[in-house]
């Protein structure tokens, strides 16, 4: 009862005036800062972090927050609208939100997106407020081993995300394993697949650059040749009742939700990791346990709430080792860990008991900010989906120009640039061809976690590769994954062929 007696203290402080004007407008700047093509939380965090000197810490920290929840729901709009993902956390939502804007249901996948998107952060707001130390002792049990471990199991579960044509995924996935290992070697510092030794390949290729090149130049180029230069724009209307109609559909995927909510909240928690991660296992889970798990990537309405509800859900989860542990769980809580030590907090087991009016007044703006948020998004749908009626010809340009704006914002290095319109290029080749562009980007997403993760374990056990099978957490995780990969060659086996002729 002392839990529920400190949250409601926590309410009190988060609904004075000045704490609850801030929710509320952090959420809405969030909101557009996460849509816009290579902004994202963590610049949208580092640019305001300056304004929050004029208020006292804790609504500082609770604007911050409100940023970051705002982001994470914002970053959903321009995956949906244009195909450029808003920031790294919403490319899996670019799959299948994309398809269905094209085919007219725009309003159903922005309704999809803010509904998953509350769904995930009001869960994990509760785990939070009931479970933080006991998940906090979790998360220190992830050693390297663990998760390298964990990242197999993400690998394992998106290899069916090429459909049947396991050679095309498998071939997908290592040019993105390659792709990531571009840049410096992080044992030994040397440079490595640096390509005639351009200096821009040093700092290796952000993964964003990829992103919005594949999906955005990419999928822009695609459209020009399928219409031929006839462009049929989306006819979505924002009713009463196809937005009912849009809910029931969404509630019918409760399920979905509910695991992208624990999934992502489980991978936030761990130092590191993020919700871009988490979000992509969702996306791979909810494929992988489907019924129908071909028309993912088509317009399945299940591949945006996946994604969603675990973004959102990881990004509570990665506050909770800031404050518990002063462990920053992903880019953006560790500039607000870095603002909470200018204000003179520190992070640890102790800031529950020293400043427990800042820890619960925090985590009760969490409420507070989903909440609003979810408002926000839904309020502003009407307006989203008169962008998709904009003529192809004033689009086309408008969205090159986010690409290229979303391209340089991140390392401010022109070299990015053009490598996002040759990304652009491969993307379009890629789909001609029928290769699968969802495992190439997520492979260069988890490749620079499992690399640095199963290095340090061989280093760690010199070499025995058991250590991943000797360990209790990691070892049934690695079993469980080495299943999932062998799955699809059962097809292949004698008694295999025989049940597909029988079906």
């Amino acid at each position: 009862m002392e839990i529920f007696s400190l949250l409601a203290d926590g309410f009190l402080i988060a609904f004075e005036p000045l704490n609850l004007g801030l929710v509320i407008f952090g959420a809405a700047v969030g909101l557009f800062i996460g849509a816009m093509p290579g902004l994202g939380s963590v610049n949208g965090v580092a640019i305001l972090l300056p304004l929050t000197f004029l208020v006292p810490p804790t609504s500082a920290v609770i604007f911050l927050g409100a940023i970051y929840y705002g982001a994470m729901y914002g970053g959903a709009i321009s995956s949906i609208m244009l195909g450029i993902p808003g920031a790294s956390t919403a490319v899996a939502t670019t799959f299948d939100g994309r398809p269905l804007a094209m085919q007219g249901m725009a309003d159903k996948a922005l309704i999809a997106a803010a509904v998953a998107s509350f769904v995930g952060g009001t869960i994990s707001v509760i785990l939070f407020t009931l479970f933080a130390p006991p998940l906090a002792e979790v998360a220190l049990a992830f050693g390297p081993p663990e998760e390298f471990a964990l990242m197999l199991l993400a690998f394992a579960t998106f290899v069916g995300l090429g459909g049947d044509d396991i050679p095309k995924t498998f071939f997908s996935i290592l040019i993105g394993l390659v792709l990531s290992a571009v840049g410096l070697d992080i044992v030994s510092g040397e440079p490595r697949l640096i390509f005639m030794d351009l200096p821009g390949f040093f700092h290796g290729i952000n993964f964003l650059v990829l992103a919005i090149g594949i999906y955005g130049i990419g999928e822009m180029l695609w459209t020009i040749e399928v219409s031929r230069g006839n462009v049929t724009m989306s006819k979505a209307t924002v009713t009463i009742a196809r937005t009912l109609t849009a809910l029931k559909d969404i509630v019918k995927s409760w399920k979905t939700m509910v695991m992208g909510s624990f999934l992502g909240y489980f991978v936030g928690i761990l130092p590191a990791a993020g919700a871009t991660p988490g979000s992509l296992m969702a996306y791979g889970v909810a494929r992988s346990i489907a019924k129908d798990g071909d028309s993912f990537g088509k317009g399945n309405v299940d591949g945006v709430l996946a994604p969603e509800a675990a973004n959102n859900a990881a990004s509570t989860g990665s506050m909770l080792p800031m404050l518990t542990l002063g462990i920053p769980g992903s880019p953006t809580t560790a500039i607000l860990l870095g603002g909470m030590v200018m204000w003179g907090l520190e992070p640890g087991p102790l800031l529950f008991v020293d400043h427990s009016d800042f820890v619960w007044g925090l985590i009760a703006s969490l409420y507070a900010a989903n909440f609003f948020a979810v408002i926000i998004n839904i309020a502003f749908i009407p307006a989203f989906i008169a962008v998709l009626k904009l003529p192809f010809t004033i689009l086309a340009p408008v969205i090159f120009g986010l690409c290229v704006v979303g391209g340089y914002v991140p390392t401010q290095d022109m070299h990015d640039v053009w490598l996002m319109l040759i990304f652009g290029v491969v993307g379009y080749l890629m789909r001609k061809l029928d290769y699968p562009l969802a495992p190439a980007v997520l492979a260069i997403v988890l490749g620079p976690i499992a690399e640095p993760a199963m290095r340090q374990s061989l280093i760690g056990s010199q070499g025995d590769i058991m250590i991943f099978f000797n360990r209790p957490i990691s070892g049934t995780i690695m079993v469980v994954s080495i299943i999932l990969i062998l799955m699809p060659l059962f097809k292949y086996l004698p008694f295999g062929r025989k049940k597909e002729a029988v079906e």
